[in-house]
């Protein structure tokens, strides 16, 4: 037992003198091959508010603005070159470690100074520009995630390197890599276009990469010496603070990588299910899937042989079970006519696909022509809704129709168009007749067509309830065939999202009515 003791004992006193080596190592060959006061005073004297870092960060925001509106990468990369954001934020990762509020509070305001500047510089810009629309550029610095955190944390240990050992060339890298003013660009053109999707990511993405930035700069200071003369307690606490910063950061910007993941992983399946449906004499040219919406839109062109060609709504029955959610499909199938080779089909696609636009438009134009046609009016009378996928039209009277004539017109409509929503209003007239057995309560194939009929018709005019004859108020102890009827209707009507609501009994043969005061 008491050798035991004497084992640990000196185990321990073996650990403390390794412990006393290795700080002795680190403080003469680490530490002490710094010249702390002219690192410090080099980083203050780039770190504070100046006319010329003003005028700096506004040249750089309106480079990136331009170059982001271009979407001309090599500009966007001479605009992080000038930028001066980098030293500020140094400054208050040096102050952290330091224990220096009053640099900490000068490096902030210096780099709340140039971002408000460069925020409202690039927003002017951009009020000013003929070009508006969101590029690619744009896009990439909207969506940040687990990837532009680690880029930022290499990027910025590597440049508090470069910065504590003079090595001034490295910095030419970080400033690239950590992309801080092209984020505050972006925010600017989302708040001159009022689109806050755009202004909130790429400010989450700002936020970032300084909050990172400024942390590397405290961890690297730390272990170069800076403030090496403060407490323990005050050394646990700013481990502490950047552990749980790091991971507060970490489990959003986690999330986000993860969704981005499985976006990416749904464009693969998309793809691979169309390839598979048409087979290798088909070819995907292109698919964009949009993930904003509910459900996800996928747009997608195939040139594909005559007699490979399919139906876009039996496609997207087969896609949503695929993918198990919700998808609209807009499919352009390019038709390759028997005999046609390679060159043919590029051709084609050329011919077909090239201009999307104009295949759009025409067949939105043939759209409108068919459903006016089947409604008795004019073509510029139909509603067209492209976002939606929705065309709508007011039917005129057409001599003989009945309120079953104008469904089946929609019906046959929405054959001819199956990847849209169509609906016909029909005009205001009776609604079909319903007959039952003359001792039945169960509605055949004919009766059954009737109330759903009726159904349609008051969705399509806007009415939100229908009087049922024979439909008691309350549930009966013994119902009468009639009142059996009634309910028999009602759970119908139910069914398809109406209000059914008592009317005054008939016989065998009836028709719904129209409740008053039902209409919005």
């Amino acid at each position: 037992m008491a050798d035991q003791s004497i084992r640990n004992g000196a185990s321990q006193v073996q650990d403390s003198l390794d412990r006393i080596a290795l700080y002795r190592w680190w403080r003469s060959h680490i530490v002490g091959s710094i010249d702390h006061p002219v690192v410090v005073e080099r980083i203050v004297a780039e770190s504070g508010w100046s006319p010329r870092y003003l005028f700096m960060t506004m040249m750089s925001a309106g480079i990136a603005v331009l170059g982001l509106l271009l979407s001309s990468p090599a500009v966007v990369i001479g605009a992080m070159l000038i930028s001066p954001l980098m030293s500020p934020i140094l400054g208050f990762g040096f102050s952290l470690a330091l224990f220096d509020f009053a640099e900490m509070r000068r490096a902030l305001i210096a780099l709340a100074a140039g971002s408000a500047c460069a925020v409202a510089f690039t927003a002017l810009i951009v009020l000013l520009s003929p070009l508006q629309a969101p590029t690619e550029e744009i896009i990439a610095r909207t969506r940040p995630n687990l990837f532009d955190l680690a880029v930022a944390l290499f990027a910025a240990l590597a440049g508090t390197f470069a910065i504590i050992r003079g090595r001034g060339d490295t910095v030419v890298g970080v400033a690239i890599a950590t992309a801080l003013m092209p984020p505050l660009a972006v925010v600017g053109y989302g708040m001159a276009t009022s689109n806050l999707a755009v202004l909130g990511g790429a400010f989450a993405l700002f936020i970032t990469n300084f909050v990172t930035i400024a942390l590397s700069a405290t961890v690297m200071a730390r272990f170069y010496g800076f403030g090496h003369a403060l407490s323990s307690k005050q050394s646990w606490t700013q481990t502490i603070v950047l552990i749980l910063v790091f991971v507060g950061m970490a489990i959003p910007l986690g999330f986000s990588l993860k969704q981005i993941a499985t976006e990416a992983v749904t464009v693969t399946q998309v793809r691979a299910f169309l390839t598979d449906r048409f087979g290798s004499d088909a070819r995907v040219t292109q698919l964009d899937v949009n993930f904003d919406g509910s459900p996800v839109a996928i747009r997608s062109v195939v040139i594909t042989p005559r007699a490979k060609m399919q139906r876009t709504l039996t496609l997207q029955g087969a896609l949503q079970q695929r993918l198990g959610q919700p998808v609209r499909l807009q499919l352009d199938q390019v038709v390759l006519e028997p005999g046609a080779g390679a060159i043919d089909a590029q051709r084609e696609e050329l011919r077909q696909a090239g201009d999307t636009a104009t295949i759009e438009n025409a067949r939105i134009a043939a759209l409108a022509r068919m459903l006016g046609l089947a409604a008795g009016i004019s073509s510029d009378a139909v509603t067209i809704d492209r976002d939606h996928r929705r065309a709508s039209a007011v039917a005129a009277p057409l001599p003989g129709a009945s309120v079953a004539t104008y469904r089946a017109l929609e019906e046959r409509a929405h054959q001819d168009i199956d990847d849209w929503e169509i609906a016909i209003t029909p005009p205001q007239g009776p609604l079909p007749l319903v007959s039952f057995a003359s001792d039945g309560d169960t509605l055949d194939a004919g009766a059954r067509d009737a109330v759903l009929t009726s159904a349609w018709a008051a969705k399509r005019w806007n009415i939100r309830s229908l009087g049922v004859p024979g439909l008691p108020g309350e549930a009966p102890e013994k119902p009468t065939l009639s009142q059996r009827r009634a309910a028999t209707i009602a759970t119908l009507l139910r069914d398809q999202g109406l209000t059914p609501v008592p009317a005054q009994a008939a016989g065998q043969s009836f028709r719904l009515i129209r409740s008053e005061g039902a209409e919005q």
